[in-house]
């Protein structure tokens, strides 16, 4: 079990912000973890997140820290999914594209550009002998109708659940990624036809709440074994209150939309961090498109980030409290990440020796256990040293190895041992035969 990974970030104070209200600011730097935030009524508080980026802070930073471990798990066939929150204006948007995906300055480029980069990096540093390939999809979110913004002929794409693939788009565009500089082409197209409008905000604030979906496919050159990593970055739509934004009409109606969404997510949050750990409590995933396609990401199979942008002025405290709450309660959640296999031959003759969960070494074992017991161990171990097969590692030894064991050497391990339990197999097939 892994916690979300949950960081605050604030941007510079707008001119805005400074031109209308004379704006100072409501935070105090503790620490690079830890601040004071002030109220409208002078009341502090004291918020700890896993890291907390001020308005200097650069981008690569807020890469290298809250993405690039999800890349990296990503390319290894575990789930990752990246999520940016806040308040219309606050930054979401800068911080997941920069000024643009296709800016060349590399001090000012988002998480999308650096997260292509980091999956294009990862492939060129893996074992050769495995062949990668990687798709991606966009769709958007707007009046909960889910869009594909390669195709914008598809705007009601259907939400589909799979035991095996998880939450699925059913029919959306998959677009082949070969290079970097492809995958940024792909993405510009998609963002192009993105839903925007003007507030008072924000010259291009977003309507809708924007997923990109890369899918990383390996294939094991030898034995044509297939595992599969999926990343998925949500750029969430801004919360909004009317009488900051001056929404009317269509914006309007668009506003209380994506604000239903997110109170809807909220409630998905309190429900995932609150009663008894012994009692299942219902979760609301399936109040809004948006919960239902995060519903890996929230408790689910997937590692995440959730990265809270927030104004540092005065005139916008009671929002960048909300988000900071938020951010706050998000932190408590639990996922269960694990690798992502397809059926391969030792599947199909015995199934596997794990529930292909990364999460203890301890659940590891009970499945071993299951297929393999002591007795059986040392009948085989015997039968194999007279046999001259090969040496079998006996069950304390396994479980002295496993206790060690972290996250990647485990998953290095299933392959090995689902080698042995096979080898096991066709053994014990020939002991039974008269």
């Amino acid at each position: 079990m892994s916690n979300i990974a949950v960081c605050a970030r604030f941007r510079p104070l707008s001119s805005k912000e400074i031109r209308d209200h004379g704006d100072g600011v409501c935070i105090h730097a503790i620490d690079s973890e830890t601040f004071a935030f002030k109220d409208e009524k002078e009341e502090e508080f004291i918020f700890g997140f896993d890291r907390v980026f001020y308005e200097r802070s650069k981008q690569v930073d807020v890469y290298e820290f809250l993405a690039l471990p999800i890349v990296q798990d990503a390319v290894n066939a575990i789930n990752g999914t990246i999520i940016t929150y806040g308040q219309t204006g606050a930054g979401k948007t800068y911080s997941m594209e920069g000024p643009g995906v296709l800016e060349q300055e590399e001090e000012k480029k988002g998480l999308l550009p650096r997260v292509v980069d980091g999956l294009f990096n990862g492939i060129r540093a893996s074992d050769a002998s495995t062949k990668y390939t990687i798709k991606l999809s966009m769709v958007e979110i707007y009046m909960e109708r889910v869009r594909d913004l390669y195709d914008l002929s598809k705007d009601n794409i259907q939400i589909k659940e799979s035991k095996t693939k998880g939450i699925l788009l059913s029919g959306v565009t998959e677009v082949s990624i070969s290079d970097p500089m492809e995958a940024l082409q792909s993405l510009s197209k998609g963002i192009s036809n993105r839903a925007v409008g003007e507030t008072q905000m924000n010259m291009a604030s977003s309507r809708s709440h924007c997923i990109y979906i890369f899918t990383i496919q390996q294939e094991l050159k030898v034995d044509k074994r297939l595992k599969t990593g999926k990343l998925v970055l949500v750029d969430l739509a801004g919360s909004e209150k009317a009488e900051k934004t001056g929404a009317e009409g269509k914006v309007l109606e668009e506003a209380k939309m994506i604000n239903k969404s997110l109170s809807a997510l909220g409630n998905v949050i309190n429900a995932l961090t609150s009663g008894s750990p012994s009692k299942a409590n219902h979760i609301p995933y399936r109040d809004s498109k948006l919960t239902r396609i995060l519903q890996d990401a929230l408790g689910g199979k997937s590692r995440t980030a959730l990265l809270c942008c927030c104004s540092p002025g005065l005139s916008n405290v009671s929002e960048s409290l909300s988000t900071l709450r938020f951010g706050a309660r998000a932190k408590y959640i639990k996922a269960s990440p694990w690798v992502n296999r397809n059926e391969d031959k030792h599947t199909k003759r015995g199934g596997s020796i794990f529930l292909e969960k990364d999460d203890s070494s301890e659940r590891i074992m009970n499945e071993l256990r299951e297929r393999l017991d002591i007795e059986d161990v040392k009948l085989l171990e015997e039968l194999f040293t007279r046999e001259g097969i090969l040496s079998v590692p006996g069950v304390e030894e396994i479980d002295s190895a496993l206790e060690d064991c972290t996250l990647r050497t485990i998953s290095a391990l299933q392959q090995e041992l689902e080698e042995l339990v096979y080898t096991v197999e066709e053994v014990r097939e020939k002991i039974i035969k008269p």
